[in-house]
């Protein structure tokens, strides 16, 4: 060894740097195939322990597995009853984990969801006997308080005419989230008007409702006095559009919106009338309802009182129309009165009802801001689209629309004219009169 170190020292120094060199790549060499070798060897590999709470994972996995299908109604309320006792007594001790748990079982579809969060979250309470002892005692209370029949507190709600209008509202969930948009107005006030014209409507003709409306799940739509899906009248469309023109009025929405009514003939009349009894799209209806609310809105604004986050105010003056929207301090919920199940309601109150219901909030959610201002004027394609959405059915003579003898009235009604989407055989169908308010 001692005579190799003479040898390298005596070397020059670009053998020197050539042979120190060489020993580190042979090292690195040396390191690389070692490595490989424990790799191949299996020396390397984490085999993993087992968790020491196994099997309460595994009970907590094999936990029955519902989904809301395979229960009774009943048995559904039973059980969320039973889990939301338990979550309010896990609320108070870990409330951030309650509210995790509550909104995944609400979106899960799932009645054991909750049920398995709980328990797996259960796992890391050292000493879960307050909770527990909290949790029996919610769930004894709720339990020795029989189950009630009625399914729904507002009583409206258990009719059967509701029934079948919520599966008409949803149908039309594209249409009027998009005039929500449109109209910078939250779809789920549009669909309150919505609500009180058509219970209104359901109850005023129950014989029609239950031979015709009822079996199909399909909305009215109304070609007499007031027109369309929401009982529009021809004034108050004709009062909108020019609101919606006019930067002086105290109903102006805005540049933005200005364009949102364009007609694409100087037959105005016509085209109105056209677009709000279409019973195949019903867009522009929504869309003269949002706009309706959206400058009632702002003509109480502008004088010094914000009704925004009123609802049974907006739902109210959007029955009574713009003839009677006078701000003031102290606005009333009402309108027109309206007998549902041997029971009075007013419009403004059956719309109110709805938005606070709970009902279709998966389709029509809550939003932040119920209103929205824009500047950006709407383009030519854009109108054009809108537009776009006028069905190309015909209609008969105004009036007629529903009546048994309309193919006869109205010779434009042909057999090759398209068949209804919902299979309703319209010319069967009497007319839903709206009686002015």
């Amino acid at each position: 060894m001692k005579q190799l170190w003479l040898d390298f020292k005596q070397r020059p120094l670009w053998r020197k740097v050539l042979d120190v060199a060489v020993l580190l790549f042979a090292l690195a060499g040396f390191a690389i195939i070692g490595a490989w070798a424990l790799y191949q060897t299996g020396i390397t590999n984490n085999r993993g322990a087992v968790d020491k709470n196994y099997r309460y994972l595994l009970s907590v996995s094999e936990m029955e597995n519902l989904t809301a299908s395979q229960l009774t109604p009943q048995r559904q309320n039973e059980l969320w009853s039973q889990q939301c006792a338990r979550l309010a007594a896990f609320g108070r001790y870990y409330p951030v984990n309650a509210r995790l748990i509550m909104q995944a079982a609400q979106s899960s579809g799932n009645p054991a969801v909750a049920d398995r969060m709980l328990a797996a979250a259960e796992m890391y309470i050292d000493d879960a006997s307050p909770y527990n002892n909290l949790a029996d005692e919610l769930v004894d209370i709720l339990t020795a308080k029989p189950q009630q029949q009625r399914p729904n507190v507002i009583p409206w709600m258990n009719t059967p005419e509701w029934e079948a209008l919520r599966t008409a509202i949803a149908r039309d969930s594209a249409l009027i989230n998009e005039a929500g948009r449109l109209t910078g107005v939250e779809p789920r006030l549009i669909v309150g008007c919505l609500v009180g014209e058509q219970i209104r409507l359901f109850n005023s003709k129950r014989e029609m409702f239950k031979k015709y409306l009822g079996p199909v799940k399909m909305l009215s739509v109304q070609s007499q006095f007031s027109y369309g899906v929401n009982g529009i009248k021809d004034f108050t469309a004709e009062a909108v559009e020019q609101h919606l023109k006019d930067p002086t009025s105290e109903f102006y929405m805005g540049r933005g919106y200005e364009h949102l009514l364009d007609f694409e003939t100087d037959d105005h009349v016509t085209e109105r009338y056209n677009r709000l009894v279409d019973y195949r799209n019903h867009l522009y209806s929504y869309i003269y309802t949002g706009c309706i609310l959206h400058q009632t809105m702002l003509q109480w604004r502008r004088a010094g009182y914000d009704i925004s986050d009123r609802p049974d105010i907006l739902f109210t003056l959007f029955n009574v129309g713009f003839s009677q929207s006078v701000p003031k301090a102290d606005p009333v919920c009402g309108g027109s009165h309206i007998e549902v199940d041997g029971r009075m309601y007013t419009f403004g109150a059956l719309g109110f009802d709805f938005y606070y219901s709970g009902e279709l909030a998966n389709i029509y959610p809550f939003q932040a801001q119920r209103f929205i201002e824009k500047d950006r004027a709407l383009t030519q394609q854009e109108i054009e689209q809108i537009q776009a959405n006028m069905s190309n059915c015909s209609r008969p003579q105004r009036g007629l629309e529903y009546r048994r003898d309309s193919a006869d009235a109205n010779p434009a009604a042909t057999l090759d004219e398209p068949p209804d989407p919902f299979g309703i055989d319209h010319s069967q169908v009497q007319p839903l009169d709206h009686i002015p308010q």
